[in-house]
């Protein structure tokens, strides 16, 4: 029996759980698509808002008459990111797309399209947002009955508080914390995420006790040779300044900058030699040393004898970054101190390497192992361990500024580049880090000492010294 024609004079209104719901979306434009419901006889709503005083006189979704319509990765990948925009029309839009792609499955290429356009502008903005969400939210510590909550506030021009969910939970895996905004707040427990209402400004903390040492530090890596207002502010609205404790300086340093610079220069052209790193930033290293040792953002703390930090000149030739502190170093509270160390000493010795003109330090700051009978066996840190850890490394980083930085094996690369690399695929390269850095990848000395072949021990040790013989010349030239 031929199924009845869709009826095309009937408005159909469709009410979304949410403004983000791209699933409750899909879902009605599968099945519109499937009717033969064209764009303009459907009117798009979310549960609580006001609704269409024009038309939609049918709630219910029609009968699918037709064959499924199937789309591409592209145009999925736009409607998760463009459904989060606060446009009122993205629903209408996206279903006009969508349906415009069932005549013609190229039509997403076509950038002239004012709809294509339209469209591409909505997504390129929420990613623009979540970009701004990553970088200014700003945790502030709440005690609570069950313990410490880290507590932020945030204010997204588009509803992309749900979509930015994982990267949070990824990044902050072993933290309890919560994250509010005006329309929807996001919490975590180091095991479930829930959500709740939106809050308002006065329901978030103003500020902690570690805020004042971060202002100090903030202070103390402040450039003002690099300074270019403009683009500062391009990149950090001052919208985000009120609830950032480091704008608070800005003003100041800003209003400093030109004498500043020029005093600079001034020393620089008067001293034969290259000045010593200022006090100020020995300072704010020997703040984050003595911050450390508190450290709570993973749970390795709880059998480690310390946590070791790293050490060297705060304006090295390299900045080398192994795994994790070993048993000796565990117990001495200074990097590379063991075997590994040994084997690190000689290889950059004969590189032409001076060890006091590096600086060196781990991805992980605490030792993670397993008791056997006296014994304590290295166990390999996980990601979340990586992830939790990676923040005092980017201070580190912060502070140093180094112009190369070498990885002593994978977990290090992992932390400096954000995911898992194979070494033998980037061993000779040279890649840029977020900062403007390079990094170069090559073995961790404890490989070398877990080879059992001597031959290959040899090899392999030959070819570590030439990674860092090339790492230094590298590092000269950017120098220079």
């Amino acid at each position: 029996m031929t199924p009845p024609a869709p009826d095309r004079t009937r408005f159909h209104r469709i009410t979304l759980d949410a403004p983000d719901d791209f699933d409750g979306w899909r879902d009605a434009a599968r099945r519109l698509l499937a009717a033969d419901v064209p764009p303009e006889r459907v009117s798009w709503q979310v549960a609580g808002a006001e609704s269409d005083l024009f038309g939609a006189d049918d709630a219910s979704l029609p009968p699918a008459t037709g064959a499924p319509v199937t789309v591409g990765k592209d145009f999925i990948s736009l409607a998760r990111t463009a459904i989060c925009h606060r446009d009122p029309e993205r629903f209408g839009l996206l279903y006009a797309m969508l349906w415009r792609l069932k005549g013609d499955r190229a039509a997403l290429q076509d950038r002239a399209d004012p709809l294509v356009t339209r469209l591409r502008a909505m997504e390129k903005e929420v990613r623009r947002d979540a970009h701004k969400m990553h970088a200014f939210v700003r945790f502030r510590e709440v005690e609570e009955e069950d313990g410490v909550r880290m507590v932020a506030w945030f204010e997204p021009d588009n509803h992309i508080v749900r979509r930015e969910a994982g990267f949070f939970m990824r990044r902050f895996t072993n933290m309890r914390w919560s994250i509010l905004t005006p329309d929807l707040s996001i919490h975590w427990d180091g095991e479930t995420l829930t959500t709740s209402p939106g809050a308002t400004r006065r329901d978030a903390p103003d500020g902690d006790p570690v805020e004042e040492t971060w202002k100090a530090y903030y202070k103390s890596i402040f450039n003002p040779a690099r300074v270019k207002v403009k683009a500062m502010t391009a990149e950090m609205p001052r919208k985000y300044w009120k609830n950032m404790p480091e704008t608070a300086a800005i003003g100041e340093l800003l209003a400093g900058a030109q004498a500043r610079e020029a005093a600079m220069i001034e020393k620089s052209r008067s001293e034969a030699e290259p000045p010593p790193p200022p006090s100020n930033a020995q300072a704010a290293w020997e703040a984050l040393r003595h911050d450390i040792q508190t450290c709570r953002r993973c749970d390795l703390y709880c059998d480690a004898t310390q946590p070791v930090f790293g050490e060297g000149p705060l304006s090295p030739r390299l900045f080398i970054v192994g795994e994790q502190p070993g048993d000796q170093e565990d117990l001495a509270g200074r990097p590379f101190v063991g075997p590994a160390g040994a084997l690190l000493d000689e290889a950059m010795a004969e590189a032409g390497i001076e060890r006091d003109r590096c600086y060196v330090t781990n991805a992980v700051k605490h030792f993670k192992f397993v008791q056997r009978g006296k014994r304590r066996i290295h166990q390999t840190p996980t990601v979340g361990e990586i992830k939790a850890c990676n923040w005092w490394l980017e201070q580190e980083r912060a502070l140093v500024r180094p112009p190369l930085v070498v990885a002593l094996g994978a977990s290090a690369a992992r932390a400096l580049m954000g995911k898992a690399v194979t070494i033998s695929k980037v061993r000779e390269e040279g890649i840029i880090l977020p900062d403007g850095s390079e990094c170069r990848v090559t073995v961790h000395p404890s490989y070398l000492l877990r080879l059992p072949d001597e031959g290959a021990r040899r090899d392999e040790r030959a070819r570590f010294v030439e990674d860092l013989r090339r790492a230094a010349q590298r590092a000269d030239a950017l120098a220079a």
